[in-house]
């Protein structure tokens, strides 16, 4: 029972933890750190510290399956990834003069704002025209084939069209890429503009004081800005904020490390399902629909900014 405890259950929490960092582009320590906190009972400080040590392999993972499927842009989270390992420490030294309760209370007001960002974002979102009009030309072809059929023609015209209704329909994700052209033309080989990458840099600043201050990779704060700063679809700054992450978190483990606060056993227990967990994830990303990211991604910081909320101000 107490290897189920200490090992087995962590080990498939980190699973679930995994699949959510691969597909929305966070580090996962915005469910470890409530884990940790609440079921191995570990005060805020080593929470936020066991879980910035659990980011980096969780994190190295999802980003190397990203890179392998082309969903992300590289370039972008180096420069924010170098910025927030500028910051990071920083933010660990903070949480070390901190009251413990100010920390977890500034994990779940960072957490439940940028939820609200992505809900609010997701709401508005609507199936584009085009989408809906290539649909329609799809059904259209196809019904010009079984037309076809009836009055005994040659299935050639009716097979054409329903070619060219499935080339105007085409992938669930183009109608996304459409909306971001000016960004999407500047993916694969193409190089980021200066001031793009500028934007990274500032972006991986702010992420890197939050990511040592609550313990959390940042990606929760760098994919919203990314978005709406940048302008790179949901489904790419996925990838890039794991990017970031895995290098911003690296002064804050080994600051953290230093300084004794770090459950290694529970750690490595969570790590062991959150790499595979960040493979599948980043797999699932090329299939699923943007606006469907985004509000998985947006009640996935609600119940975790919950989590804490209620267990700092004693409710569980």
């Amino acid at each position: 029972m107490e290897a189920l405890t200490l090992f087995i259950l962590p080990a498939l929490a980190g699973v679930g933890i995994g699949i959510l960092s691969g597909l929305l582009g966070v580090g996962g320590g915005t469910v470890m750190v409530p884990i940790f906190r609440l079921v191995f009972g570990m005060s805020p400080v080593m929470s936020t510290a066991t879980s910035l040590f659990a980011i980096i392999p969780t994190s190295v993972s999802g980003a190397v399956s990203h890179v392998r499927h082309k969903t992300c842009v590289p370039a972008l989270g180096v420069a924010a990834g170098l910025g927030g390992a500028v910051t990071s420490p920083v933010g660990v030294w903070l949480a070390q003069i901190s009251p413990p309760w100010l920390v977890m209370a500034a994990a779940a007001l960072i957490i439940g704002w940028s939820a609200a960002k992505m809900l609010g974002k997701a709401i508005k979102m609507k199936k584009p025209q085009a989408a809906r009009n290539a649909g329609q030309a799809a059904r259209n072809a196809g019904k010009a084939v079984s037309d076809a059929g009836d009055r005994g023609e040659s299935p050639t015209k009716g097979a054409v069209a329903c070619a060219e209704g499935r080339e105007l329909q085409g992938p669930p994700s183009e109608a996304t890429a459409a909306s971001n052209s000016s960004v999407a033309r500047q993916n694969g080989k193409a190089k980021l503009t200066r001031k793009q990458l500028l934007i990274g840099v500032g972006i991986g600043l702010i992420a890197g004081l939050a990511s040592g201050y609550v313990g959390v990779g940042g990606g929760f704060i760098m994919v919203p800005l990314m978005l709406s700063l940048v302008g790179i679809a949901m489904r790419q700054a996925s990838g890039t904020s794991l990017i970031a992450v895995m290098i911003l978190a690296v002064p804050g483990v080994i600051e953290q490390a230093l300084l004794g606060n770090i459950n290694y056993a529970a750690g490595i227990a969570v790590v062991v399902g959150t790499v595979p967990g960040a493979v599948v994830g980043a797999r699932l990303v090329r299939v699923v629909p943007e606006r469907t990211l985004r509000f998985i991604f947006g009640g996935f910081l609600l119940v975790a900014a919950a989590l804490l909320l209620v267990n700092e101000f004693g409710i569980l």
